[in-house]
C-alpha cells in the first residue's frame, strides 16, 4: 500500500474542499447583501425614493445590531444598497469578496468601479493592492480615448495600456537625479511596479544588456518581452530628448530585431524616458506607433 499518495490525495481533496468552500462563502456573502439591498429599495419605495429613507436604514441598523450583532452599520447597509443598484442587471462577479466592494462602492463613478473590478479579475488583486492602485489614481491616468475603449469594450493596443503619468516611489520628494543610472535603479527597486503601469503581459529580460556594434559594445538599458510578441527597448536619459536620442533607440531596436526575435515575433518596440519641462517624458519611438506620456517620480 502506497501511505505517501494517500496522504497527499486527502490533503489534495481538503485543499479542494477549501478552496470551494471559499468560493461559495464569498458567493454566499454577495447573494445575501444584494438581496438585502434589493429589500431596502423597496423599504423605501423604491429607487427614486431611496436616497431619502436613510432614517430606515439607521432604525434598522439598530435593530439589527441589537438583534445580530455588529456588523451592520448605517454605512454597511447603504453600501448594500449601492451593491444592488450597481449590480442589477449583471451577472454577479463571485471572484471578489465583500472586502472587495467596500472598497470599490465607496467610488462614485459607475465605469471606475467597472475598470477596478476586471483590475481585481484579472490580477487576482488583493484588498490591500487595490487600494494601492486607487489611491496612486491609475484609472485617472488613463487617456480619455482609453476609457471609451473600455466603456464600449473595443480592442485596447500597447499604446492605450500605459498609464500617463508612469510613477516611480523613489521614498523621497527631495530626490535628485542627475544621472540615467539613479534613474535605472528606482526602477529597478520596483520592476514589478513600474512594469505594471506599462500594461499587462511584460516580462523583463535584463538591465545594460548588451549587443555588439562593430568592434565595441553598447548598452541597452533595459530590455523586457511582452506578450504581444515583441521585444521591448527601454532607454533613459536625464535630459530633453534629442535626435541622436531617438537614432541610437532606433539602432537598438534594428539590432534587436536583426540578431534576436525570431521571425515569429513582431517588431521591437522602442521607448525613450527623457526630461522635459522638469518631468520625465515617455517617447515611444517606432515609425507608425509614435506616443509620449509623462513621467513623474515621487
Amino acid at each position: 500500500m502506497n501511505y505517501y499518495n494517500e496522504i497527499k490525495t486527502i490533503l489534495i481533496n481538503n485543499e479542494a474542499y477549501k478552496v470551494a468552500k471559499d468560493y461559495y462563502k464569498d458567493r454566499n456573502d454577495l447573494m445575501s447583501y444584494y438581496n438585502v439591498g434589493k429589500v431596502l429599495i423597496e423599504a423605501q419605495g423604491g429607487e427614486k425614493r431611496a436616497k431619502y429613507g436613510d432614517n430606515l436604514i439607521k432604525e434598522y441598523s439598530i435593530k439589527l445590531t441589537k438583534d445580530l450583532g455588529k456588523g451592520y452599520s448605517t454605512r454597511t447597509l447603504k453600501l448594500m444598497r449601492k451593491f444592488y443598484l450597481f449590480q442589477k442587471g449583471q451577472p454577479l462577479v463571485a471572484q471578489l469578496s465583500w472586502s472587495h466592494y467596500t472598497i470599490l462602492l465607496s467610488l462614485k463613478n459607475n465605469d471606475k468601479i467597472n475598470y477596478y473590478i476586471n483590475k481585481c479579475i484579472n490580477n487576482n488583486l488583493s484588498k490591500r493592492r487595490l487600494i494601492e492602485l486607487i489611491r496612486s489614481n491609475e484609472y485617472e491616468r488613463l487617456s480619455n480615448e482609453t476609457k471609451n475603449k473600455l466603456i464600449n469594450k473595443e480592442k485596447v493596443t500597447i499604446e492605450d495600456n500605459i498609464l500617463n503619468p508612469i510613477i516611480i516611489n523613489t521614498k523621497s520628494k527631495n530626490i535628485n537625479i542627475f544621472n540615467e543610472k539613479i534613474l535605472k535603479e528606482f526602477i529597478l527597486n520596483d520592476i514589478s511596479n513600474f512594469m505594471e503601469q506599462l500594461g499587462n503581459g511584460y516580462s523583463f529580460i535584463k538591465d545594460e544588456y548588451p549587443i555588439l556594434l562593430g568592434d565595441r559594445y553598447n548598452y541597452i538599458d533595459l530590455l523586457f518581452n511582452i506578450i504581444f510578441n515583441c521585444y521591448v527597448v527601454i532607454e533613459l536619459k536625464i535630459t530633453e530628448l534629442k535626435k541622436e536620442h531617438i537614432g541610437q533607440i532606433k539602432t537598438y531596436m534594428n539590432y534587436i530585431d536583426s540578431n534576436i526575435k525570431s521571425i515569429y515575433q513582431d517588431k521591437t518596440i522602442g521607448i525613450i524616458i527623457c526630461k522635459k519641462d522638469n518631468k520625465f517624458i515617455m517617447e515611444y519611438c517606432s515609425d507608425e506607433r509614435a506616443f509620449r506620456t509623462t513621467y513623474q517620480v515621487n
